[in-house]
C-alpha cells in the first residue's frame, strides 16, 4: 500500500524543480514505489569538487532534495508541510563519472517530525554515500508549489 498522501506524477514533480538548485546540478526523479522514491544526478563539471570527485555537497543536496521530496509528499499539502531539521551524510566511494542514483525510504512517519534514509549508488550499484535527513513538519504557512 502506497504511502503518498499526494499524487506522484513525474513529470509534475520534476516541473516543480524548474529554477532551482535541483535544476542546475542536473538531479531528475525517476522513479516512485509504494515507499521509496529514486533520483538520479550527473557526476560533471556542475558537481565536481577541485579533484575531479563527485562533491559530498552535491551528494547532500541530491539526498536532501529526495528525502524532502518524499518527507512532503505524505503529508497533506493543503495544511501541513516538512523543512529540514537535520542532515548527515558518510562519503563511502568516490565517483568520477556517470550518473548517481539516490533512494529514499521513510525511517520514521510521525505526527511533528519524519526521518529518512537516502543512499546513494553509482551506476554499478557500489554505495557512494548513505545520508539520514530529519524533517520537521508544521503548518503549512507559505504558497504550496505548482
Amino acid at each position: 500500500m502506497a504511502i503518498w498522501k499526494q499524487s506522484v506524477d513525474l513529470d509534475r514533480i520534476n516541473a516543480w524543480n524548474s529554477n532551482t538548485l535541483i535544476e542546475h546540478l542536473g538531479m531528475r526523479v525517476t522513479e516512485i514505489g509504494d515507499d521509496w522514491l529514486r533520483g538520479t544526478m550527473p557526476v560533471d563539471a556542475r558537481t565536481f569538487q577541485p579533484y575531479g570527485l563527485l562533491h559530498g555537497g552535491a551528494s547532500v543536496a541530491l539526498a536532501e532534495s529526495l528525502g524532502s521530496l518524499g518527507a512532503n509528499l505524505v503529508l497533506d499539502s493543503d495544511s501541513e508541510m516538512a523543512v529540514g531539521l537535520d542532515i548527515n551524510a558518510n562519503h563511502v566511494r568516490a565517483v568520477t563519472s556517470g550518473l548517481v542514483s539516490g533512494t529514499a525510504r521513510p525511517i520514521h512517519l510521525g505526527r511533528s517530525t519524519q526521518v529518512w534514509e537516502i543512499r546513494i549508488e553509482d551506476e554499478q550499484q557500489h554505495l557512494t554515500c548513505i545520508s539520514r535527513l530529519t524533517m520537521a513538519v508544521v503548518p503549512r504557512r507559505s504558497p504550496k508549489a505548482v
